[in-house]
């Protein structure tokens, strides 16, 4: 059997009771203060040894022991609930310090109690069993599942769950609150294929495949893509994206309701029900915004990928750095100048209402099911360029909406001129292989011991030696680099 070389995610609504959604937050609170526990560790095993010129070179402990914070007087309440629970906690650490150790994140920070809330379960709290029983979703069967949650001494007992897709069964599953909703979700490997089926192509052989094409085969088969604030996404086949009637007049009612309780919270006394109440209310607009957002990039990325093309090309927009706020200015006095920060401000809130890097992210992993290549080229010079002449100027883009060519007289809306600037580009990009794909970053764990450590002893599960070097691009750790390794002896006096 030949299985994709991929992974697949899913998640769905869940309904939990009263006791059950209790019970829940209770594994949440105890998973988190696990994880706080080992980063508050870290943090002070790596004060101790700075301080320390006797510790030079002993590493400070990274493991996943967590029977230290265990105490009948002090933690009680760490007995109530299952040790997969307290142990999950620090392997979500050692997971998060390994990220670390690769140069994918920063170090492990606390968890806040406030926003989402997560609770990692392993396959001894939970387990699907088949009721027999299908459901008809989008012209699809799903079986139904009864997801058990809990052990023999600690049940939480079923936890029900809408699923609005099909789905394999998964070793581990996430259970998330946000704002007064539940979800379960989880990743399987995709489902084995018969003998006589071709594996998908990856991302690396379909850029060379496509890189063999001529200009003339590829420009038959490529899309260019330009997103704009006005119009999301404006294709070179002619076709623009752009929310439903229905859709803005239901943002703009999510807003407006966010507004006034906003105004209605203010005049609320802190700690009160009333106030508790009001602000989850204001969470749930926030939900319903986000949501429907959601749905309209994937009801997007999933129409792109469906069409003819098999190469679809955006422009690399850094949405970071395009929604900053803007630096202060001061006068020879040091008087506050305008910088038109309000202006920017709801500048910032277009972009970010435009779902430009969700449509991406979207359309590039559905487009690889589908042996489609999806990639992005500099967007540089790309609303003021002509797509006939190939002349930039910023006098060619008269106004927002028409783009007039000063050379060759060439007026076409200026969103269709770009995605055609766009889809040039990526083509001859393309053809001259200057598209790449970048080595993917994993983390890996192997067994290994010493005797030269900090604190309690290593687990026999540690992290993979790396080396982590970060360049002058990093203002906060420019030129600073990090071995991390064994010590292969132990640590000696002055």
């Amino acid at each position: 059997m030949i299985i994709y070389d991929m992974a697949s995610g899913v998640k769905f609504r869940a309904y939990p009771d009263n006791k059950q959604s209790a019970l829940l937050t209770c594994w949440i609170g105890c998973q988190r203060f696990v994880y706080n526990s080992k980063v508050e560790e870290d943090r002070y095993f790596r004060t101790f040894r700075n301080h320390a010129l006797a510790l030079t070179g002993v590493q400070s402990p990274v493991d996943q022991q967590y029977s230290q914070f265990k105490d009948e007087d002090l933690t009680p309440w760490l007995f109530e609930v299952p040790s997969q629970i307290l142990r999950n906690g620090a392997y979500r650490f050692m997971q998060a310090y390994a990220r670390f150790f690769k140069g994918l994140s920063q170090r492990p920070s606390r968890k806040k109690r406030q926003g989402r809330q997560t609770v990692l379960l392993t396959k001894e709290l939970f387990q699907f069993t088949a009721t027999g029983k299908t459901t008809r979703v989008n012209d699809g069967l799903v079986k139904e599942h009864k997801l058990m949650i809990g052990t023999e001494k600690f049940i939480v007992g079923e936890l029900k769950f809408i699923a609005h897709r099909p789905y394999e069964l998964p070793n581990s599953i996430s259970i998330s609150r946000h704002n007064t909703q539940w979800h379960v979700s989880f990743n399987y490997g995709d489902a084995e294929l018969p003998k006589e089926t071709l594996p998908l192509m990856t991302e690396k052989e379909l850029i060379e495949y496509f890189s063999g094409l001529t200009a003339e085969e590829l420009d038959s088969i490529a899309n260019g893509c330009d997103r704009g604030v006005v119009i999301p996404i404006a294709m070179s086949n002619g076709k623009e994206y752009d929310f439903t009637g229905a859709e803005k007049k239901s943002l703009a009612h999510a807003q407006q309701t966010r507004k006034k309780l906003q105004r209605k919270l203010s005049n609320q006394r802190k700690g009160s029900k009333r106030r508790q109440d009001t602000k989850a209310r204001i969470g749930k607009t926030y939900v319903k915004e986000r949501n429907i957002r959601e749905d309209r990039a994937h009801k997007i990325s999933h129409d792109i990928v469906a069409d003819t093309a098999q190469v679809n090309i955006f422009e690399d927009l850094q949405v970071p750095n395009m929604v900053r706020r803007p630096k202060v200015k001061r006068d020879a006095n040091g008087k506050f100048l305008n910088n038109s920060a309000r202006a920017k401000a709801g500048l910032n809130k277009s972009i970010l209402n435009s779902m430009w890097g969700r449509i991406v992210t979207f359309a590039r992993y559905k487009g690889l099911k589908k042996e489609k290549l999806t990639i992005k080229i500099p967007a540089h010079g790309t609303s003021q360029e002509c797509s006939r002449c190939g002349q930039i100027h910023p006098d060619n883009r008269e106004t927002q909406a028409i783009f007039a060519c000063q050379k060759c007289g060439l007026t076409l809306n200026a969103d269709y001129n770009a995605s055609l600037v766009i889809k040039k580009r990526g083509i001859n990009m393309l053809r001259n292989g200057e598209i790449t794909t970048k080595d993917k970053k994993t983390v890996g764990f192997r067994k290994q011991k010493t005797n030269s450590q900090l604190g309690p002893g290593r687990s026999e599960v540690t992290c993979v030696e790396t080396i982590v070097r970060r360049g002058a691009d990093n203002t906060r750790n420019a030129q600073r680099s990090m071995i991390r390794e064994a010590a292969t002896s132990t640590a000696t006096g002055s």
